[in-house]
């Protein structure tokens, strides 16, 4: 039995060589989110927008592999387009919506962009937020996975849906 979205099976190789290995981009814990379920001030949201995009930069400047590729990579973005997985991690087994933290999500890729990974978080250059629920970490966290996709790419199906 097939289903619309099958679960992308990363290959050791494309056409183009060695596939690398996604990038974990894991924000420190306790950090505030954006939940859509709270009603805040616009200011507040800014606020914690800022600092979770301040956080995601923060994070991608203390993962040497990271900032070796973006070495690599020059002027230019390390990626022309790439999955992002984004995974809340919250902080005791409750039942939660990760969809509900899109904000939170949104405020990272856009820290992902910051730190130069992307030249922008359009839908030509990333694919995601793709947003799950992770295992239980003290204090809660965000974790970011980053999987560069070679053009005309579609790891989840995308394409069977339209």
């Amino acid at each position: 039995m097939s289903t619309l979205f099958e679960p992308e099976v990363p290959a050791a190789t494309t056409a183009a060589g060695p596939r690398p290995a996604p990038f974990v981009i894991a924000l420190r814990p306790g950090l505030r989110l954006i939940n859509a379920n709270s009603r805040i001030h616009n200011r507040e949201r800014g606020k914690l927008t800022r600092a979770l995009r301040d956080a995601t930069h923060e994070a991608v400047a203390e993962c040497p592999a990271l900032m070796e590729a973006l070495a690599a990579a020059g002027e230019g973005p390390l990626f022309q387009r790439a999955h992002v997985l984004g995974v809340l991690c919250p902080p005791d087994k409750g039942r939660r919506d990760p969809a509900n933290w899109y904000g939170s999500f949104k405020a990272a890729v856009d820290g992902l962009v910051d730190a130069g990974l992307f030249e922008d978080d359009d839908h030509t250059r990333v694919v995601g937020p793709d947003m799950r629920l992770g295992r239980v970490v003290k204090k809660g966290q965000l974790v970011l996975v980053v999987s560069g996709l070679e053009p005309g790419a579609d790891p989840l199906g995308y394409q069977a849906a339209r």
